[in-house]
């Protein structure tokens, strides 16, 4: 049978022979991911009323949850909690102040940066690497992910470890967002902030359970599924959340930093937490 050699000519950067408006997804996927950049750093340097505690709640945002440092006392307002003081350990000449989501968000960070979709989503927002099919790209030549720095792509199992402990550590959360009132006489009630929370750790889960290295941990081994019938049980589950992965990992996204907006604003007595029942 003869064949065609057909000679493949190297495009330019941006250079495309496509018609329709490539360009849109890649934009919106560089606009959202700096939009939570911003806001994330915004939280992470301002380590202040990240813990409402007014009307004897107990909302911890999810960026600077667990408590990993000793808080200062329940500040003049009565809704939230001073700073506690700086760690010795912190280096004096740092130019900036220390705070705790330094130490919590590295992990749930790992977990998105190194995540399969995300990957392949910030390197056509971001990295235009390429910037959509078929699209010429910035750089001659393709080193995959074996080299230094997208060598450490690799941790993404493990990161997913610690973010599933943390869905545990949210949910944990959501239920002491339940109770009102001062330490040791608490009482069950429902306020929006409870529900707030609560909601938190379930979009988490539908992005985190539905991540592809757990879907390879429960089935990735089994060459016949229906041998293990829990076992397939599992991967049925996982691969239906997989399916909507990128709308979970968005979504959970966003709302982890509206969930740290709203205690915020609970804090600093700007909203009011209202009270359900």
């Amino acid at each position: 049978m003869s064949s065609i050699d057909v000679p493949l000519t190297k495009r330019g950067f941006g250079e495309t022979r496509r018609t329709d408006n490539w360009w849109v997804e890649p934009l919106y996927i560089f606009l959202g991911y700096l939009a939570f950049i911003i806001y994330a750093n915004w939280s992470l340097l301002t380590p202040t009323h990240f813990h409402f505690v007014g009307g004897g709640a107990d909302y911890i945002s999810p960026m600077y949850s667990p408590l990993l440092t000793q808080e200062g006392p329940v500040s003049a307002s009565g809704l939230t909690t001073d700073p506690g003081p700086t760690p010795s350990w912190w280096p004096s000449f740092m130019p900036i102040a220390f705070s705790p989501a330094m130490l919590i968000l590295i992990f749930p960070l790992a977990f998105r940066f190194t995540c399969y979709y995300y990957r392949g989503a910030y390197y056509k927002g971001w990295w235009m690497d390429p910037p959509s099919c078929a699209v010429g790209e910035p750089r001659n030549k393709y080193l995959g992910e074996k080299y230094f720095p997208l060598i450490f792509q690799n941790v993404h199992r493990y990161a997913l470890y610690a973010a599933i402990v943390f869905i545990f550590l949210l949910a944990y959360d959501g239920w002491k967002a339940l109770w009102f009132g001062p330490e040791g006489n608490k009482h069950f009630g429902v306020h929006v902030g409870s529900l707030v929370l609560i909601l938190n750790p379930i979009l988490l889960g539908m992005y985190t359970f539905g991540c592809h290295s757990l879907r390879h941990l429960i089935g990735g081994k089994k060459d016949v599924l229906s041998d293990s019938p829990a076992r397939k049980k599992c991967y049925d589950c996982v691969s239906g959340l997989n399916k909507n992965h990128m709308k979970w990992a968005w979504i959970s996204m966003f709302y982890v930093g509206f969930v740290d907006f709203y205690v915020r604003m609970c804090a600093s007595g700007t909203w009011t937490d209202w009270s359900i029942f």
